[in-house]
C-alpha cells in the first residue's frame, strides 16, 4: 500500500496532536499522585508521549519539506 506525501503529513499531524494530548493529560494528572514511585512512572509516561509527538512533528516537517521541494519529472 502506498500513501502520498501529503497524506503522510496529515497522518503525522494527527498522530502528533494525539501524542501531545496524552502527554499534556499525563503532566496535568501528576498532582493527584501521592506515591513517589507511581509519580515517577507517570512522569516517564508523559515524557514518552511527548517524545513520540516530537518524532511525529519531525516527520511531518520533513514531509512538508519533501512536498514543497519536489519537482515533477517531464
Amino acid at each position: 500500500m502506498k500513501i502520498s506525501a501529503q497524506l503522510s503529513v496529515v497522518i503525522a499531524a494527527i498522530f502528533a496532536v494525539v501524542c501531545f494530548g496524552v502527554a499534556f493529560t499525563g503532566f496535568l494528572s501528576l498532582d493527584g499522585i501521592d506515591d513517589p514511585v507511581r509519580r515517577a512512572d507517570g512522569i516517564g509516561f508523559a515524557w514518552f508521549w511527548a517524545f513520540l509527538g516530537a518524532i511525529a512533528t519531525t516527520f511531518g516537517v520533513i514531509g512538508v519539506w519533501m512536498v514543497k521541494t519536489h519537482k515533477e519529472d517531464s
